[in-house]
């Protein structure tokens, strides 16, 4: 029984003495090991703010900041960097921005990605010294769109925290808030839900027309001017109550396209309007029919686009009505910045329009589409068949 007092004591003791030097050791070795780890950070901090003085890691809790950043050091001459995670042709594609208490890039450099081609390893060099209007005037590389958009719009994240941490304001928001925003505003009735309407005929001084989805109205866009009518048809405005009469006295027929079953075999559907103008559905061969390869296979689907068109050739409306294009590339098909380029155009000038950057295949294939529309337009209205 002594025995085994005894042998329980020993151990307690050794377990004692290992103990206190274990705390003694980490007395002395964390402060060197944290010394480590400063130094390892300020050196990644320096490489895309080489001037720096010295860095404090921020609490971003009191801030509404873009959901990219997720880490932002304070530099002692009122400087910021800023890491940011964004997506390119992959997830978690990191990058660190400096940015100068001037307001300009300092440095960028790529922490982490698992992008395909290679080009976010020298792409932020295109940024030091520039500020927002100078990133947004940088060239992305055809063939890369994904990746070098993705990088462009992260270092102008880390100039718009640059300006808040710094007691300035930047509208978060982006286009398609802002927009939904307006109409809401316009008309409270719609309760935020709206969708852009397909218009067939013309009409005078009227950008935009957005029907609300609950039916409680409309909303007309002249200009930066969001006008509201009621779902009674009920508006001050003399110019948008003209051009609300037209829409809602707009009628339109199906038109047979079985005798047309060769010639016009790209032509999903056909109407004509009351008014004589002609809404055509039609395929265009886009990457999804002409390309694919093995890291962006090709979905074979078509770009169905809708165009509305004035039996003497000019286009009243353009739409994307579906698209299975490469994502974040050719699918900007589908944004209207793209297709409303149409507008207004005819056989002659629609080609005149901007292509969508590293997506050549997409262009072409819209541009088909529209080609065919207006091959359609000249059969359906007496042409040959």
């Amino acid at each position: 029984m002594k025995k085994s007092v005894t042998s329980t004591l020993v151990l307690f003791a050794i377990c004692a003495v290992m103990a206190i030097l274990l705390a003694l050791t980490n007395s002395i070795t964390a402060p060197i090991i944290k010394q480590n780890q400063d130094a390892a950070a300020n050196e990644a901090l320096l490489e895309v703010m080489p001037n720096g003085e010295g860095f404090e890691k921020m609490d971003l809790s009191a801030y509404e900041l873009p959901a990219t950043v997720t880490e932002v050091y304070k530099e002692a001459k009122g400087g910021y960097v800023v890491t940011l995670t964004t997506t390119g042709y992959g997830s978690g594609f990191v990058i660190m921005c400096g940015v100068s208490a001037d307001g300009t890039v300092t440095g960028t450099v790529c922490l982490a990605s698992t992008e395909t081609l290679g080009h976010e390893k020298t792409f932020g060099a295109n940024f030091v010294g520039k500020d927002a209007a100078g990133v947004d005037a940088t060239d992305t590389i055809s063939g890369a769109t994904k990746t070098t958009q993705a990088y462009k719009n992260a270092v102008k994240d880390a100039l718009n925290t640059a300006i808040i941490l710094g007691g300035g304001s930047v509208d978060l928001r982006d286009p398609a808030q802002i927009l939904n925003d307006n109409l809401s505003a316009a008309l409270p009735a719609g309760e935020g839900k709206f969708t852009k309407l397909f218009i067939a005929e013309v009409i005078e001084g009227i950008d935009a027309v957005y029907t609300a989805d609950n039916g409680k109205g409309y909303v007309f866009v002249i200009g930066e001017e969001f006008i509201p009518v009621d779902e009674s048809g009920n508006t001050d405005n003399t110019t948008v109550k003209t051009a609300y009469d037209i829409l809602v006295a707009s009628t339109a027929e199906d038109i047979d396209l079985a005798p047309y079953a060769e010639t016009l075999k790209y032509i999903t559907s056909a109407k004509k309007t009351a008014s004589g103008n002609f809404i055509l559905e039609v395929k265009g061969p886009g990457y999804g029919i002409t390309g694919g390869d093995e890291y962006h296979p090709a979905s074979g689907e078509y770009i169905i686009v809708r165009v509305s068109m004035t039996p003497e050739g000019k286009i009243i409306d353009t739409y994307t009505v579906s698209q299975e294009e490469s994502k974040g590339i050719g699918d900007a098909c589908a944004d209207e910045k793209f297709y409303g380029q149409f507008d207004g155009k005819t056989e002659s000038d629609y080609k005149d329009i901007d292509a969508i950057a590293g997506a050549t295949m997409t262009t072409n294939g819209y541009l088909k589409a529209i080609e065919r529309a207006f091959e359609a337009l000249n059969t359906l209205k007496g042409g040959s068949n």
